[in-house]
């Protein structure tokens, strides 16, 4: 069932009942074009492949079609995010609300986001709240869910994507660091063999 939204009135005996998320006006204009353009970036095949991904890691018997109603009807209310967080990173969401009231799932949506950024996913690559829960933009969680998927293997998970490198972090010494320093690079040239001879510095030239 759509989550209900009741909106006050100014009359004492009506009110206003809208479904979420299509309470927004509808956009025109400038601001239409751009929404448009948003949704254009949507890929069905990228959605899906996320999709099968979460069921993978989950467990959860979840279509896993990439169609665009599909993929926010599976996600919408946050619980198979924050189950998807739990599963890679145990107890990283502490809570997952069950409600289908709508700030109990952005609860569950902002959430999975936390979760999603401390295990590595770039800022840029996370949503917005509003990106899911009101259709905005489902492109961006598709790209937010493949920055996760890549990181699959590093918490013992399947991945999707080209795996992420290891670090290669590499340690030196107190006297190692020093011994570079005394080192001059080749770009700076050699001063081997080089002289004083032939320079003339303050001598007034003969004529």
């Amino acid at each position: 069932k759509e989550n209900l939204r009741v909106l006050k009135s100014n009359h004492p005996k009506k009110k206003f009942i809208m479904t979420s998320p299509s309470y927004r006006a509808t956009k025109s204009g400038l601001a239409a074009e751009t929404h448009n353009k948003v949704l254009s970036k949507y890929d069905p095949d990228l959605a899906s492949e996320s999709l099968e991904w979460v069921k993978s890691v989950t467990g959860d018997n979840i279509s896993t079609s990439g169609d665009p109603d599909n993929f926010w009807e599976a996600l919408k209310d946050g619980q198979v995010l924050c189950r998807l967080a739990n599963a890679m990173t145990p107890g990283s969401v502490k809570k997952v609300q069950n409600s289908t009231m709508a700030f109990k799932c952005m609860e569950n949506i902002q959430s999975f986001l936390t979760a999603a950024g401390q295990m590595g996913v770039p800022t840029v690559e996370l949503f917005q709240t509003v990106d899911l829960w009101e259709k905005q933009n489902l492109n961006a969680v598709v790209i937010c869910l493949h920055s996760l998927g890549r990181k699959g293997h590093q918490y013992g998970k399947s991945s999707i994507g080209p795996k992420e490198a290891d670090k290669n972090v590499r340690y030196f010494s107190d006297q190692q660091l020093k011994a570079g320093e005394s080192v001059i690079g080749l770009q700076m040239g050699s001063n081997k063999g080089a002289t004083q001879q032939g320079m003339n510095i303050g001598n007034t030239r003969h004529m």
